[in-house]
């Protein structure tokens, strides 16, 4: 994933959570293509309110950082999101375990310490 493209996108909050995209994993692609930007986000699910508001302001903002290019961003569903794609950083500001402080996942779905 493109650096600069990923810094642009943590300036887009979710509102409902107040982080950015990139830290709660939402981003997916982010890349430099021969026709422009493309991005593919997803949201925490599919009744999402803020979707479409997340999205805009995704595209908005990457036009207005690259002027000139032509910016694509698009939503998907597959993989489906899960907080295991929480950054450290977005888990602090939720008030989550850190990776360093969280448990690890067994076999079965069992949490160990």
């Amino acid at each position: 994933m493109d650096q600069d493209i990923l810094s642009a996108l943590k300036g887009v909050q979710d509102p409902e959570l107040g982080v950015n995209i990139v830290d709660l994993g939402l981003v997916y692609r982010a890349d430099r293509t021969g026709d422009g930007i493309a991005v593919a986000l997803t949201m925490t699910s599919p009744s999402c309110p803020a979707g479409e508001m997340i999205t805009s302001e995704a595209r908005d903002t990457l036009i207005e950082t690259f002027p000139g290019n032509a910016v694509s961003v698009e939503l998907v569903w597959e993989p489906a999101w899960s907080p295991e794609r929480v950054s450290d950083d977005g888990r602090r500001q939720l008030g989550w375990a850190t990776a360093s402080t969280r448990p690890e996942r067994r076999r079965f779905g069992i949490w160990r310490h």
